[in-house]
């Protein structure tokens, strides 16, 4: 790898890692994300868009208000930034939930330029108890 990847693959996990902070506060830290970020998030059946960090963090909260824990995740770089992989949970309204998500971020003057969610849904506490009882995962 020469010194420019490592810069770059250095860059992107320092972004991700920020990412995964903005998941759990639901807070996004300074220079996460480019002003004119353009965030595409597909979830079951349904598709919204969002353009600069304020509507896209509105977007955010308004699936997931409060914090969250990602103790999970895969990380890899991409020619133009990175991909992440997340296993998500929180508590909402005395519910337990669960999601798995998708992000590809594409990295541009060192902040997040665009961002492409793909989001399993929300399981609620009986869905995961459901998916426990029914489905055997060879891998957790």
């Amino acid at each position: 790898m020469n010194t420019a990847q490592a810069t770059t693959d250095t860059k992107a996990r320092e972004l991700a890692a920020q990412f995964v902070a903005f998941l759990e506060s639901g807070t996004p830290p300074a220079g996460l994300f480019a002003p004119d970020l353009f965030c595409d998030f597909t979830m079951p059946r349904w598709r919204l868009q969002a353009r600069g960090v304020d509507d896209a963090v509105a977007l955010r909260r308004a699936g997931h208000p409060g914090p969250s824990r990602v103790p999970r995740s895969r990380f890899d770089t991409t020619a133009t930034g990175f991909v992440l992989e997340v296993e998500e949970q929180w508590e909402q309204d005395g519910e337990s939930w669960y999601c798995r998500e998708l992000f590809r971020a594409d990295v541009s003057g060192g902040s997040i330029g665009e961002l492409s969610v793909y989001c399993t849904g929300d399981w609620d506490r009986a869905r995961v108890a459901e998916h426990a009882r029914t489905v055997r995962l060879l891998r957790a």
